[in-house]
């Protein structure tokens, strides 16, 4: 006897509901339509995402980055509030690309979920549309993929994938960088992607109330609080001056990202009464009891941009930032490596 069910199934009823996925692509187009730039060939809903590259390039060097938004996830689903972790996705490739001197061209993001709730997703979706604005990047494709049972109910998982281009003469690789060069920090928003793992556990330990007023704000806000953008005063700053090395601090902290940028007879030296450690941080360290050179492994502890220029530009790259809404300290030198000493000392 056939065990075959004589009622008729739909996609729906395995859990995916394409009226849904519809929606939610009609719901973001015009978010979507604000990050236009020009390049983009054709709109959102091709097979393929299109974009020109400016003629401006006479020798382009595509630049592309590929990041998601960790842990800090699992906060935003606890907390109900899905509006500002698209900032984060972008962020997070886009920082990363700039650092060799790229300018971000365009984004696409990858949106998995188990079930398609169409206003959280939209909410996710502005967030990433947001992001790209702040960036100067089109949001010109991505995926939204339901796939029942992958994931909790109210539970998703995001992807980006940043492209730019930048002019070969122009690539930022730090070979320029010598000892006496000048390294300024630029002040994170907050944790931005990275340790909320970390974060979580002390959360767990601690159980502090995230309604609770935390220096002027709620907790919950300074722990969602998106990814800072340094894409647009940072590109300025390349235009008027010689930038020599660039950093992105995400995991690994100030101590693994900045030897990133220095050839091996380089160390850079960072004065830690150089920039004041924000609240949230001092806050997690003696929540979790968490040791200083874990904090600088694991957070970037108020710095979430390195850049280095020689010390005849320090002054004006400081100047130059400021006015674009940085704040920028002057954290630290480059000198000659001794031996087989790590190559970023946080004194």
């Amino acid at each position: 006897m056939s065990s075959t069910s004589n009622v008729p199934l739909s996609y729906r009823d395995a859990g995916v509901d394409i009226d849904a996925g519809d929606a939610l692509v009609e719901a973001i187009k015009p978010f979507a339509k604000r990050t236009m730039r020009e390049g983009v060939l054709g709109g959102i809903g091709g097979f393929g995402a299109l974009f020109e590259i400016s003629k401006k390039y006479k020798e382009p060097v595509l630049v592309s980055g590929t990041d998601g938004v960790g842990t800090k996830l699992k906060l935003a689903f606890h907390l109900n509030k899905h509006d500002t972790v698209g900032i984060d996705l972008v962020a997070m490739s886009v920082n990363d690309i700039l650092v060799q001197g790229a300018e971000p061209l365009f984004f696409l993001d990858y949106f998995a979920c188990g079930k398609l709730d169409v206003p959280s997703a939209t909410d996710v979706i502005k967030g990433i549309a947001k992001g790209c604005e702040l960036a100067g990047c089109a949001l010109i494709g991505g995926e939204t993929a339901e796939m029942p049972s992958m994931y909790p109910d109210g539970e998703y998982d995001l992807a980006g994938f940043a492209v730019g281009a930048v002019e070969k003469s122009k690539l930022i690789d730090g070979s320029k960088i010598v000892p006496g060069d000048v390294v300024l920090g630029l002040a994170s928003s907050g944790a931005h992607s990275n340790g909320y793992s970390l974060v979580r556990k002390i959360i767990s330990v601690a159980q502090p109330d995230l309604n609770a007023d935390f220096h002027g704000r709620r907790l919950a806000d300074v722990l969602l609080e998106p990814t800072h953008i340094y894409v647009k005063p940072l590109l300025a700053l390349m235009q008027s001056l010689e930038v020599k090395g660039m950093a992105h601090i995400t995991g690994g902290g100030l101590v693994e990202n900045v030897p990133r940028v220095l050839r091996d007879n380089l160390t850079a030296v960072l004065q830690r009464d150089a920039w004041t450690m924000p609240p949230l941080f001092t806050w997690l360290q003696q929540h979790g009891n968490v040791a200083d050179a874990e904090m600088h492994r694991v957070f970037n502890c108020g710095i979430g941009m390195i850049v280095i220029v020689s010390k005849e530009n320090a002054d004006a790259a400081i100047a130059q930032l400021q006015a674009a809404g940085e704040t920028v300290s002057r954290i630290g030198e480059i000198r000659e490596r001794q031996g087989q000493e790590a190559q970023t000392i946080v004194l």
